[in-house]
C-alpha cells in the first residue's frame, strides 16, 4: 500500500472544523437565491477570485458575508450534511466541529434555528453510518465579553447538544485574557474549553489560553515554536494542538507548505494532528491536507500514524472508543 492509499484508508478524527467554513460556492449561490439574500459575487469564478486572502482579517470579511445566506434550520442541516458526506469520503469517523452563533444571532437568526439544524444532521449521520461527533460553540473574540455571556446562556439551554466552548475570529488585538470570566462560567456550567491561539497571535496568547482560560486544547498553536519554555510545557502536558496546514498557507502564516513547521512539531513530540479548518475557503478537506503535507514535508508512514493516533488521543471521546480506533490504526 502506498502512502497516499494509507492516508485515505486510515480512520481519523477531525478536531478543528468551522461548519460555516464548509459552505461551498455553488451551495452559497443556491441558498442566496432561495433566501433572496444579496451576496457580493456574480458567479462562482468571482468567489474563487475573492478567496486570495492576504491574512486572517481579509478571510473573515468574506466568511461573515457568505454566512448571511444561512437563514432557515434546513439551511444549517444541509450545510452540515454536506460536511458529513465529506467525512464519509475521507474516512473521518469522529468529528468535533465549531459553530459561530453570534454570526447568525446578530442578524436576527435564532440560536435554536442554528443549533437544531446542525445537531439533527449529525444525529442522522450517527444513526445511518456511525459517525460520532461533538459540537463546540465558539465566541467571536472581536466582540465583547458581555455578548459572549448572552451566547453562553443560550448554550446552557442546549447543553445536551453542545459539548464545549471555544474562541475564534480576529486574533491580533483580542487576547484570551479578554474572556477570563466567560470561560470560568463555562467551566462551572460543565462545558469543555478550547481556544484559537498562536495562529497569527504571539506565543503569549497560548500561555494566556492555558493559564487563564484553562483550555483543554489549543487550536492552531503553530507560533509556539518561537518559545522554548512553551514548547516544553506543551510537550510535558501533551496539550493537543489542532494544526490546519492548508489554512496556514492560504492565510500567509507560512509562505508555502514546505516551510510549515508541522514536521518540527512532530519531531519535538508535541501532540499535533492535521485538520481542515474552513475547507471551502482554504482549498481542501482533511485528506487533501494530509496528502499535501506528506508530500511537502516528506512525512513517513510512521509520522502519518502518529498524526492519526494523536487525533484520537486529543478527541473528547471516551477512552475505550479512543483505544479501539488507535488499535485499528496500529494494525493497518
Amino acid at each position: 500500500m502506498n502512502i497516499t492509499e494509507f492516508i485515505k484508508k486510515s480512520p481519523k478524527a477531525e478536531l478543528h472544523l468551522h461548519i460555516e467554513g464548509t459552505l461551498e460556492p455553488d451551495h452559497m449561490f443556491a441558498l442566496a437565491k432561495k433566501n433572496n439574500i444579496k451576496i457580493p459575487f456574480t458567479n462562482v469564478y468571482d468567489v474563487r477570485d475573492a478567496y486570495n486572502f492576504s491574512n486572517l482579517e481579509s478571510f473573515l470579511k468574506i466568511y461573515y458575508q457568505s454566512s448571511k445566506v444561512l437563514v432557515k434550520e434546513q439551511d444549517f442541516f444541509d450545510l452540515t450534511w454536506a460536511y458529513v458526506l465529506k467525512c464519509r469520503a475521507d474516512n473521518v469517523v469522529h468529528t468535533e466541529i465549531f459553530f459561530d452563533p453570534q454570526t447568525h444571532v446578530n442578524r436576527g437568526i435564532s440560536f435554536d434555528t442554528v443549533i437544531n439544524g446542525i445537531y439533527k444532521a449529525f444525529q442522522k449521520a450517527r444513526e445511518e453510518f456511525g459517525l460520532t461527533f461533538k459540537i463546540i460553540m465558539c465566541f467571536l473574540r472581536h466582540l465583547d465579553e458581555r455578548s459572549g455571556f448572552e451566547m453562553l446562556d443560550q448554550a446552557i439551554i442546549h447543553k445536551e447538544k453542545i459539548a464545549g466552548v471555544g474562541l475564534d475570529s480576529s486574533e491580533i488585538g483580542n487576547p484570551p485574557k479578554k474572556f477570563v470570566k466567560l470561560f470560568k462560567k463555562a467551566i462551572v456550567k460543565g462545558f469543555l474549553t478550547v481556544a484559537h491561539a498562536g495562529e497569527e497571535g504571539p506565543p503569549e496568547y497560548i500561555w494566556q489560553a492555558l493559564n487563564l482560560l484553562k483550555v483543554k486544547r489549543i487550536d492552531h498553536g503553530v507560533q509556539c515554536m518561537q518559545d522554548k519554555k512553551l514548547v516544553e510545557r506543551l510537550k510535558i502536558d501533551q496539550t493537543p494542538l489542532t494544526v490546519c496546514p492548508l489554512s496556514n498557507i492560504k492565510l500567509k502564516v507560512f509562505k508555502k507548505l514546505e516551510q510549515h513547521n508541522l514536521k518540527k512539531m512532530l519531531d519535538q513530540k508535541l501532540m499535533v494532528m492535521v485538520n481542515s479548518d474552513d475547507p471551502a475557503y482554504f482549498g481542501g478537506y482533511i485528506n487533501k491536507n494530509l496528502i499535501e503535507c506528506q508530500a511537502a514535508l516528506n512525512l513517513s508512514i510512521q509520522d502519518m500514524k502518529t498524526l492519526f493516533i494523536n487525533s484520537f488521543k486529543s478527541a473528547f471521546l471516551e477512552e475505550e472508543k479512543k483505544m479501539e480506533w488507535i488499535l485499528k490504526i496500529k494494525n493497518i
